[in-house]
């Protein structure tokens, strides 16, 4: 079986997306299956092409078993709609002549979305090459970007949703990454295919075991000090705001620190406040490698888990928390739903919070700080909750034998 993987977002970048994306392609290759990626110049989430990349309009590489496709992308750090929109569609172009002229006939392609213009890319390789397309959706869009306020035109909101159910037709199976995705699908196009593909963590990629002294000496953090983390995308649907807020109830607590680790659109913003707030106990650091995550989760002692208050993260299971829960750390998770129900309620792997809500982050702050015993206890929780339900390749095996009946 020949499957195509058709995303922007691929390592070395680093983010959910990319690390899913590559962990499921290697599996499939062990599987059996002859694999390629399609993607784009490295750039996110800096927004810059990637410095051995510069200059490249198309660059075939092997990474492992997988035959990596990478086409120029146009790229600028502007938050305005038209650099956006040519950021999409520049990839849209550039990929479907890779996928024409560069990249041989596949049984499946599997298209990632967002984002969602991907499809148009998906839906004429499947025309002109004769495969069939699943389409993967890691994010409800137009629905997100609707209810989050990024794009307010009537006449393109229109225009995607009637590209979304183009898509969700025209594939012969439409993947979620959370059972509220799926639901809201069937809901909507009850006589579209679903299949729920959930995250989770690759034990044969990620330490589970890494040194925690080795972070917290690098950052001279005290034997008694309790360390909150969070790590990923700083960016607006994280509501990282809260942390802030909280740190400032805590101040007078110096046995207390947070650490805010990773870069985007909103950490110019949150630093400048932090400085005005005076928080001397929020500590932030840029990107760093993945090698390097799990030394920094190791080194903490609670993991913050935030998403703004939104109906539409009720169906959200941000994937930043399986890389704790699996190391054993207790999550404070700020996402309401899906997420509280299978790792708060069901997986006992830590606290509650809601959403935005900074009171309710201090106070669970200071119940973990105050119950160590406690605190590991929800760690041990989670840590077998997520390896009996969340190993990606389990989760890889399921799916591929999806696959095999649909490429018959």
């Amino acid at each position: 079986m020949k499957l195509l993987v058709l995303t922007q977002y691929f390592p070395p970048e680093t983010g959910a997306p990319q690390n899913r994306l590559f962990s499921l392609a290697t599996y499939f290759a062990e599987l059996g299956a002859e694999v390629s990626i399609l993607t784009a110049m490295p750039n996110y989430p800096k927004m810059e092409i990637y410095e051995e990349y510069k200059g490249k309009t198309y660059v075939r590489e092997q990474v492992g078993a997988l035959t990596v496709h990478r086409s120029w992308i146009y790229v600028n750090g502007s938050k305005n709609f038209i650099p956006r929109l040519l950021n999409y569609f520049s990839f849209v172009f550039t990929a479907l002549y890779a996928g024409l002229f560069k990249v041989s006939k596949h049984d499946l392609i599997i298209c990632e979305s967002p984002p969602l213009f991907l499809g148009i890319t998906a839906l004429l390789l499947k025309w002109f090459r004769g495969s069939k397309l699943i389409f993967n959706v890691s994010d409800l869009w137009p629905e997100s970007a609707e209810k989050l306020g990024i794009v307010n035109n009537k006449l393109l909101l229109s225009v995607c949703y009637k590209l979304e159910k183009l898509l969700y037709r025209q594939s012969v199976l439409v993947s979620g990454q959370t059972q509220g995705i799926v639901k809201s699908i069937n809901d909507r196009f009850p006589d579209v295919p679903t299949y729920w593909l959930p995250n989770g963590i690759d034990f044969n990629q990620f330490n589970v075991d890494a040194d925690p002294t080795v972070f917290r000496q690098r950052h001279g953090i005290l034997p008694g000090e309790f360390v909150l983390m969070y790590a990923g995308i700083i960016g607006y649907a994280q509501g990282l705001d809260v942390i802030l807020d909280s740190a400032d109830l805590l101040r007078d607590n110096t046995s207390i620190r947070f650490f805010i680790i990773g870069d985007g659109p909103e950490k110019l913003r949150l630093e400048n406040k932090a400085g005005e707030m005076g928080l001397s106990n929020v500590t932030f650091i840029g990107n760093i490698p993945r090698a390097a995550i799990s030394e920094a989760i190791a080194g903490c002692n609670a993991y913050i888990v935030p998403l703004k208050k939104n109906d539409l993260f009720l169906g959200a299971i941000p994937s930043k928390l399986f890389e704790p829960l699996a190391m054993g750390k207790p999550i404070l998770l700020g996402v309401d739903g899906e997420a509280r129900e299978l790792f708060i309620e069901k997986g006992r792997g830590g606290l509650y919070y809601e959403p935005e809500n900074h009171r309710e982050l201090a106070a669970g702050i200071l119940k973990l700080a105050a119950d160590s015993e406690g605190a590991a206890a929800m760690g041990l929780e989670g840590k077998s909750y997520i390896a009996r339900n969340f190993n990606r390749k389990n989760i890889a095996a399921s799916f591929f034998k999806k696959l095999k009946e649909i490429a018959i």
